[in-house]
C-alpha cells in the first residue's frame, strides 16, 4: 500500500543492492533562478519512515528539492532477513547497521547528484546522516551541512557499557545471547506492534502530547505490519558494537548543526552539549518543552529553526 501522506507524484522507487527502496522527491515550489538546485535529504529514526516528515517536507519544499527516504527495513523499502555477526551469509540476508544505511543514503545522494546537499536526521537517522556525510566526503561529494535532530546517543553500545549500572553490565552477555533468538525477538515484536502501546510510547516521546494523532499511529504501524519488519527489529536491537555519533564528529569536515528537544526522555541534551567540543559542530539549538521528535511535535517552531539553519548551511564555507 502506497503512502497517502504525500502526493502520489512525489513517490519514487529505486532498486538498491538488488532491493526495492522507497523515497519521496518533492520538487521546489520556487525555481532556483539559474543557481544550482539545493537538495535536503531527510532521514528518519528507528521504527519510523519517510511519512514521519509529514510536516517537514511541505515546508522545506518551498525553497529546496526534498528527498525523504525509507531506510532498508522500514517504511515501504525492502525488509530482508537479518544477518548478525558470525551468522552465515546466504545471499538473501542483510547486515542491518549504521554503515549499511549510511551507504544507502550516500548512493541516493550521488544518484541525484546535482547542486548542494544538506542532510537532516532524527534519532538513529542522525547517526546515519553522519555516516553518509563521511562517505560523501570520502567519495568527493561532500554535503554542505548535516543537521541532527535529537540524534541517537546509542547508550547500549558496548563502548558505553561502563556507564551502565553494575547489574546491567553483568547481564549484558546474557542479554546479547537472548536477543539473537528469533523466537524471542518475533514474540517481542508482535507485542510491540499494538496501537495502544505505540500511542503510549509516542506520548513519552512527545511530552506536550501535540500531534500524537491517529494519522501518526497509523503511519508508523502500517509498515510495521509488513512481512519482514520483525527482521529489521531483530537486526537493530543487536547493534551492540556499531558506530556512535562521536566516531564521526571527531573527524568530519562537514559542518554539523544540532536541534534538541530539552525534554527528550531518551537522548539527554546534556550529552549533546558535550558534542559541541568537536570542531565540526557549529551550533546547538535548544527546543524548550519538546521531546525526541520535535519536528513532528511542534513543526511550526522546528520548521522555522530549520529554515534558518539550512540558509546558514547553504552559504559557502569561509
Amino acid at each position: 500500500m502506497a503512502s497517502t501522506i504525500f502526493p502520489q507524484t512525489w513517490l519514487r522507487q529505486r532498486v538498491w543492492q538488488g532491493m526495492p527502496t522507497a523515497y519521496v522527491e518533492a520538487p521546489p515550489a520556487v525555481e532556483a533562478n539559474g543557481e544550482a538546485l539545493s537538495t535536503v535529504v531527510l532521514i528518519h529514526g528507528f521504527g519510523a519512515c519517510k511519512e514521519h516528515w509529514r510536516h517537514t517536507v511541505p515546508h522545506l519544499q518551498r525553497h529546496h528539492r526534498v528527498l525523504a527516504l525509507d531506510l532498508i527495513g522500514f517504511g515501504d523499502s525492502a525488509k530482508p532477513r537479518s544477518r548478525l555477526d558470525s551468522e552465515f551469509e546466504d545471499g538473501q540476508s542483510w547486515r542491518y547497521g549504521i554503515g549499511s544505511w549510511g551507504q544507502q543514503v550516500h548512493d541516493l545522494v550521488v544518484a541525484h547528484g546535482q547542486g548542494p546537499v544538506q542532510l537532516i536526521g532524527n534519532s538513529i537517522g542522525g547517526v546515519v546522516a553522519l555516516s553518509a556525510a563521511m562517505r560523501l566526503e570520502q567519495s568527493g561529494h561532500p554535503a554542505s551541512q548535516v543537521v541532527l535532530i535529537d540524534c541517537a546517543q546509542r547508550a547500549l553500545d558496548d563502548r558505553r557499557l561502563a556507564e551502565q549500572p553494575p547489574l546491567r553490565r553483568l547481564g549484558r552477555p546474557l542479554l546479547k545471547r537472548l536477543v539473537r533468538q528469533r523466537w524471542l525477538t518475533n514474540s517481542l515484536y508482535r507485542t510491540l506492534v499494538n496501537p495502544a502501546l505505540v500511542r503510549r510510547v509516542l506520548l513519552q516521546a512527545y511530552p506536550t502530547g501535540s500531534n500524537v494523532d491517529d494519522e501518526l499511529v497509523e503511519l508508523l504501524l502500517r509498515p510495521a505490519r509488513q512481512p519482514g519488519a520483525a527482521e529489521a527489529f531483530r537486526g537493530f536491537i543487536n547493534l551492540f558494537n556499531d558506530s556512535i555519533a562521536p566516531d564521526f564528529l571527531e573527524v568530519l569536515k562537514t559542518p554539523v548543526a544540532m536541534l534538541w528537544g530539552e525534554r527528550d526522555p531518551w537522548e539527554p541534551i546534556a550529552i549533546a552539549e558535550t558534542w559541541t567540543r568537536f570542531a565540526c559542530v557549529t551550533a546547538l539549538e535548544r527546543l524548550p518543552e519538546l521531546g525526541h521528535c520535535p519536528h513532528d511535535e511542534n513543526p511550526a517552531l522546528v520548521n522555522e529553526h530549520l529554515s534558518v539553519v539550512l540558509q546558514r548551511g547553504a552559504r559557502p564555507a569561509c
